[in-house]
């Protein structure tokens, strides 16, 4: 695992603890469109291990790309699946053969399978289950909660075919 990268798109409150959790073990990219915020990031970032972009390009060197983007609810209570639909898209076009991307976003059961498989398809041109795997990992961090800390969490993973298998490894420093 250690010549691995993972990459975190969306550094919020999930996505930056996330990169910093796995940059104690595998090379790490950590990507948002906030230029401000990643340049604040990448300002007092003092590890070698984790690197703050902005850059799309960057997310090619992943082995695993995790989507920690948000998830808000419309006015009419509906989940707002745009920041999913549009990281899924920018992921796509940048995605290597091989990779795995697990979604981290709370969506509800089906969002992996019907709406980010087909965007990442379209946008990189390979075909799910042969060029790339997908997967699901349910956001289990709640901000604030000290007696539950992302060090001290279960991480959940869903996904198809042996991808757990390719999974174990990466997520067992969790």
């Amino acid at each position: 695992m250690k010549n691995k990268t993972i990459c975190i798109v969306g550094l919020g409150y999930v996505g930056l603890p996330l990169a910093e959790t796995f940059s104690n073990h595998l090379k790490t990219i950590g990507f948002d469109i906030d230029q401000e915020k990643v340049k604040r990031l990448s300002e007092s970032n003092n590890e070698d291990n984790i690197e703050f972009t902005s850059d799309p390009s960057k997310i090619k060197q992943a082995d695993f790309v995790l989507i920690a983007v948000p998830t808000p609810v419309t006015k009419s209570k509906e989940p707002d699946l745009s920041y999913v639909k549009s990281a899924a898209k920018t992921v796509g076009k940048n995605l290597k053969r091989g990779a795995i991307v697990v979604l981290e976003s709370a969506v509800y059961p089906g969002v992996t399978e019907e709406i980010v498989k087909p965007i990442l398809e379209e946008a990189s041109g390979l075909k799910c289950g042969a060029d790339f795997k997908i997967g699901y990992s349910p956001e289990r961090i709640n901000p604030g909660d000290e007696a539950h800390t992302l060090a001290k969490i279960t991480k959940v993973v869903a996904g198809m075919d042996k991808l757990f298998s390719k999974l174990k490894p990466l997520l067992k420093n969790f």
